[in-house]
């Protein structure tokens, strides 16, 4: 019988990052018999170029929602590891919900298509067929804040998934199916976050190692060196209570039910500007609406561990250049490949079920986030 909490029941590591990385005995083989599930926009540079960052971002987190909502209602106590990525997502899964997420995956992308001409590829492959071929996927759970804990992903398993879904993909021919669309939660409500003091800067960074067999101590010396330069987690951490402030944009709002309606409802949009307006007044003035407020930074996805580094962080420019110059004497060494995107904000795309404890918050840097460090990061492997 397919152990499908088997991510339940791994061990909480509750210790520093570095110290999770240090110890091995936190790290277990994923099942066989569980995929790897992706979803990814095809030309999210362009997309990203062209002015479509919020699009992506929103079409990102929706993969994430509908996914949690099918979980939700079928299996409310089942947890899977999954991953946001600024222009898609990944998941592991058991096998015995593959099929329905799929479906549901492959209908969500149909929906995206047709509201805002954006190509999302979804695919799966068995951990099995990875660790046959020899790539490493090794899980841990890691508690990064006293709200969230996060799935850390060692070897090239996602990686090599990414690729071979991506090379193979083939778009749905099925129809589109209205009922099975549920994207309840979903909100982006919030301006562009900006660090505490103006000095400092927004830093988007993807970092690879180049060796599969270094990654433990290649990541924990970086780890440690961001530790050093720019303070413990909660020290660089993008998502402030204090610099939280509510988007009142019409054009926001229809953004958002262009991605969670299957049509545009004025009633929906109104009703939704409405509720944004008397928003303010419950987060400055409720003690419900304080305390959701400051729960945000503790339930934002900022640090994300797959097979390499993803993370939004703040620091000063005098600092990231020290940062920048110890990178690139790891790069010359041929010990990792990394891209990294320096902007002036951080944005913010919401899950929330509730205000009290179920709402997640995905963060992403402005001017591409991501995607734009991704693009340095593509332009150096093709170097290699």
């Amino acid at each position: 019988m397919e152990n499908i909490k088997f991510y339940n029941k791994l061990k909480k590591s509750t210790d520093t990052l570095t110290a999770l990385l240090e110890n091995e005995s936190y790290f277990s083989d994923v099942p066989g018999t569980w995929h790897v599930v992706v979803v990814d926009i095809l030309n999210s540079t362009l997309a990203v170029d062209e002015g479509k960052h919020h699009q992506v971002n929103l079409t990102a987190t929706g993969s994430i929602i509908s996914v949690l909502n099918f979980i939700r209602k079928e299996k409310q106590n089942i947890e899977i590891p999954y991953f946001f990525g600024g222009d898609g997502a990944t998941f592991i899964i058991p096998s015995l919900f593959l099929k329905p997420i799929i479906k549901i995956l492959d209908n969500y992308s149909l929906h995206i298509k047709n509201n805002t001409n954006l190509i999302l590829r979804v695919g799966h492959i068995s951990v099995s067929y990875l660790d046959g071929q020899d790539y490493g996927l090794k899980l841990a759970k890691h508690q990064i804040t006293n709200q969230l804990s996060i799935p850390i992903v060692l070897g090239t398993g996602l990686k090599k998934a990414e690729v071979l879904i991506k090379t193979n993909f083939e778009e749905s021919r099925t129809n589109f199916e209205k009922s099975l669309l549920n994207l309840e939660g979903m909100e982006c409500r919030w301006k562009q976050v900006k660090p505490i003091q103006t000095q400092k800067k927004v830093v988007c960074l993807l970092l690879d190692a180049i060796h599969e067999g270094d990654q433990r101590w290649i990541y924990k010396a970086v780890i440690s060196e961001m530790d050093r330069l720019f303070g413990t987690f909660d020290n660089r951490q993008p998502i402030k209570s204090t610099k939280l402030r509510l988007n009142f944009s019409i054009r926001n709002i229809w953004e958002e039910m262009k991605i969670s309606l299957t049509r545009q409802n004025l009633s929906y949009l109104f009703k939704k500007w409405m509720s944004t307006l008397i928003g303010k007044f419950y987060l400055n003035l409720s003690k419900d609406g304080k305390y959701y407020l400051n729960q945000i930074g503790q339930l934002s996805h900022t640090f994300m561990l797959d097979g390499m580094i993803n993370t939004v962080f703040t620091a000063e420019q005098s600092q990231i250049n020290l940062f920048i110059t110890y990178l690139n004497q790891l790069e010359n060494d041929n010990k990792i490949v990394y891209g990294i995107h320096v902007t002036h904000a951080s944005v913010m795309s919401c899950y929330v079920l509730d205000r009290k404890t179920k709402h997640s918050h995905f963060v992403d840097g402005t001017e591409g986030g991501y995607t734009s460090a991704a693009k340095m990061l593509k332009q150096k492997l093709k170097n290699l």
